[in-house]
C-alpha cells in the first residue's frame, strides 16, 4: 500500500470512530449539560420553581392566594408585588426569594416574575365602576367594632364566633391567625377566596359591599383572637419519648 492510501484510510478510521462517539451511549448531550439558575429568563420556569409551590400552577391558589385573581392585582400595584418577592413577609411562610434578602432570584428574575404576573393576569377594567378600599389600612381598627362588622358580614359563612360554619371553616383557629400578618388577613377580607368560594368584599351581604373602615375593624378583631403560644400542647403529664426521669 502507498503511504497516500495509507494515509487516506487513516484519516477514514479517525472519522468513523469521531462518528461513533458521537453516539455512543451516556455521552452527554445539551440538555444535559446543567443550566445556571441566574439566567433562567422564562416565566413559567421561574413562577412554576418558585411561586406555583404555594400560589398554585398558573397562579390559581392553593396553601396561599392566587396571584390570578384581577381583584387582588387592581389593588396591589408593582411595588407591592416586587417588595414582597423580594423580601417575603417575616413571620410567615412567605420567604424571601431575592439575592438580596438571602434568596436566589436575581432582581431581574423578580421584575420578570412580577411582570408576567400582571401582563397575563391583570384585567384594567377588573373593578369598573366600584371603590375598592385600600390595600393598606390608613388607620388602626377597632375590635370592638369588628365583632360587630364580623356579625354582619362574616358569620353567616364562619359561624357566629368563627369557629366555622355551614359554607367556610373556622377564621379564628390560634395557628390559622399565627401564620398571616394583618395585612394578609385584610388582603383576604379584601379579595377573597375565590378559589375557595369565598366572596370579595363586596359579595357578603349583596348590595352592601364592606368599608374599609369596616374590613380594618374586622382585621382588628381577628387580631385580637390571636393566642400566645398556637397549637395544641402536650399535656404536662406526657413525657417526650426517650426523656429519662
Amino acid at each position: 500500500m502507498s503511504v497516500r492510501g495509507l494515509t487516506f484510510g487513516l484519516l477514514s478510521l479517525a472519522v468513523f470512530a469521531l462518528a461513533a462517539c458521537e453516539t455512543s451511549p451516556g455521552k452527554p448531550t445539551l440538555a444535559d449539560v446543567p443550566i445556571n439558575p441566574e439566567s433562567v429568563s422564562d416565566f413559567d420556569a421561574l413562577f412554576s420553581h418558585n411561586c406555583a409551590g404555594c400560589h398554585g400552577p398558573n397562579g390559581r391558589g392553593g396553601a396561599a392566594l392566587a396571584l390570578n385573581d384581577p381583584v387582588y392585582l387592581a389593588i396591589a400595584d408593582d411595588a407591592t408585588l416586587r417588595r414582597i418577592s423580594s423580601n417575603g413577609i417575616p413571620g410567615t411562610s412567605m420567604a424571601p426569594f431575592a439575592q438580596s434578602a438571602g434568596g436566589m432570584l436575581t432582581a431581574k428574575q423578580i421584575e420578570l416574575i412580577v411582570s408576567g404576573i400582571r401582563s397575563r393576569w391583570a384585567k384594567p377594567d377588573a373593578l369598573r365602576g366600584a371603590n375598592p378600599p385600600a390595600y393598606a389600612a390608613s388607620e388602626p381598627g377597632d375590635a370592638a367594632r369588628g365583632a360587630a362588622a364580623y356579625a354582619t358580614f362574616c358569620s353567616s359563612c364562619h359561624g357566629p364566633s368563627g369557629k366555622g360554619g355551614p359554607k367556610a371553616s373556622s377564621i379564628v383557629d390560634g395557628t390559622f391567625l399565627a401564620l398571616l400578618t394583618d395585612q394578609e388577613l385584610r388582603t383576604m377580607v379584601i379579595v377573597g377566596r375565590p378559589d375557595l368560594g369565598a366572596p370579595d368584599w363586596r359579595g357578603n351581604v349583596p348590595g352592601k359591599p364592606m368599608s374599609s373602615q369596616e374590613i380594618s375593624d374586622v382585621v382588628a378583631w381577628l387580631a385580637s383572637q390571636r393566642v400566645p403560644f398556637p397549637g395544641q400542647p402536650y399535656p404536662a403529664a406526657v413525657q417526650p419519648t426517650g426523656e429519662k426521669q
